[in-house]
């Protein structure tokens, strides 16, 4: 079930109206007909699925309940890596098994010899790497005894497959969510007018944004050395555009379905095209899973303490694994390698943290955005391309400067339009936002009248009769 279908429409609205009739009953009721909702929503993707999510969230509810009440320090860290590795062996054989045996394979061939694995032919379980950090967090916390366990299991099961979150996140905390969970909701006028309006942003995000600029990022990235320089670089920056309308309009519907419900879920994104630096892009986009790699890897490994070697290693492990956690393919790897040595020249002068100080606008500012929002912009290009090699032909074709033309996008009058809409969504996505980053808001605020243009535009420009996925359900 995605956000932008029909479906979703008449799903939203039933299960909105029972939960805040069951509310007048007990807390209980209603967190289990969430759960309940949560479970169909997920089953409407592949039911099959469901059971392997029940049992990852039944593992770490009695593994954490084990390590809270184990005798001694061996079997509390005995559930806590059956715990762990049970959680990443189903990742691994269900994300990475077919790469790690292809990519084998293929190493071994160039040496000379000549081996044959095994491959599976398994379909990725949506949202498997969402619920798996989920899960992950929660039993590193109780492990450090950060958290006390959750006795309630259905409480728990919430925590783990609330469903505005549970398909692309943002990825949430124990102790952030399930307080939330455990207490009594009360319906907010002013909060579900709120979470209206955050669900039409980020439809306009996805559907008129997102999807009208796919048509072009399809055709130019799938056949790439028959496009001139200038719709390379076209297609490039529509792809930044889309990345971003698709994701963060998922994180906007999320947050804003959720606050229809009384829950409160981190926020995932914060203006991330208006950095001035890569550490500032990384501290504004994708903010759940870089929080979460630097609170349970980055800081372990030692974060930012040691010698400049060290942290070196820490940022590289940190840039790589976030890469591989995107999709087991080289290019996001090489796309994390890319942000790793973008960062590192900011870490060796000590400058990766001086934009979070840096509020003025001015020409040296607006310098730095636009040369940051190129450098994440052609970063772009190994994280969409389907291997390394066509990423270096894309990115070697926008320097062939023979050819400038952009006939593709007028040949006819079908693509004129939307190229004109694609235009026309971009030029207002970004005026909004700076209205609102300028103004130092935490999220973006929409008055009546945004509200009409932005419904007008969704009616006119969207693409709703196609539903398209959203790009991170394949993560």
């Amino acid at each position: 079930m995605l956000f932008n279908s029909i479906s979703f429409l008449l799903f939203l609205p039933i299960v909105f109206a029972i939960y805040w009739i069951v509310n007048k009953r007990s807390l209980e009721l209603q967190n289990i007909l969430l759960l309940v909702a949560s479970y169909f929503f997920y089953a409407c993707w592949d039911w099959r699925f469901l059971f392997l999510l029940i049992f990852s969230t039944a593992l770490d509810y009695f593994t954490g309940l084990k390590m809270h009440d184990a005798k001694n320090q061996n079997l509390k860290t005995f559930w806590f890596w059956l715990s762990i590795g049970i959680n990443l062996g189903f990742l691994g054989v269900f994300k990475y098994y077919n790469f790690f045996a292809e990519s084998l394979a293929e190493a071994l061939s160039k040496i000379g010899f000549h081996a044959s694995f095994w491959t599976l032919e398994v379909i990725l379980p949506v949202g498997i790497s969402f619920y798996t950090f989920h899960g992950l967090s929660y039993v590193i916390d109780i492990y450090k005894n950060r958290i006390e366990p959750e006795r309630n299991m259905v409480t728990y099961s919430l925590f783990v497959s609330y469903f505005p979150l549970l398909v692309a996140g943002p990825i949430e905390r124990a102790t952030h969510l399930l307080p939330q969970i455990k207490k009594q909701r009360i319906f907010s006028y002013q909060l579900a007018v709120q979470g209206v309006k955050q669900i039409i942003w980020g439809l306009f995000k996805k559907v008129v944004v997102a999807d009208n600029c796919a048509f072009f990022v399809n055709q130019i990235f799938e056949n790439s050395s028959s496009h001139s320089a200038t719709e390379l670089w076209m297609g490039m920056f529509l792809f930044s555009f889309q990345i971003y309308g698709d994701f963060s309009g998922y994180s906007d519907i999320a947050l804003g379905t959720s606050k229809l419900f009384g829950i409160d879920l981190l926020r995932n994104f914060n203006f991330p095209y208006f950095s001035r630096d890569i550490a500032d892009f990384w501290r504004r986009w994708h903010i759940s899973l870089s929080s979460w790699f630097r609170d349970y890897v980055y800081i372990p490994l030692g974060g930012s303490q040691g010698s400049k070697a060290m942290q070196l290693r820490n940022v590289m492990v940190i840039f790589l694994l976030s890469g591989f956690w995107h999709g087991a393919n080289w290019t996001f790897i090489f796309w994390g390698l890319l942000h790793a040595l973008l960062f590192i020249p900011l870490l060796i002068s000590n400058k990766n943290r001086a934009s979070i100080s840096d509020t003025k606008y001015n020409f040296k500012a607006y310098s730095k955005i636009a040369l940051t929002f190129v450098l994440v912009s052609m970063a772009w290009i190994f994280f969409r391309a389907n291997t390394i090699t066509e990423a270096f032909q894309y990115f070697g074709g926008m320097f062939d400067f023979h050819s400038l033309s952009a006939n593709y996008f007028y040949k006819n009058s079908k693509y004129a339009l939307l190229t004109l809409i694609s235009s026309v969504a971009i030029l207002f996505l970004i005026l909004i936002e700076w209205k609102n980053v300028t103004k130092g808001n935490q999220e973006v605020r929409l008055s009546k009248w945004t509200i009409f243009v932005l419904l007008f535009m969704l009616f006119c420009m969207g693409t709703y009769r196609n539903q398209m996925s959203f790009i991170y359900f394949q993560f």
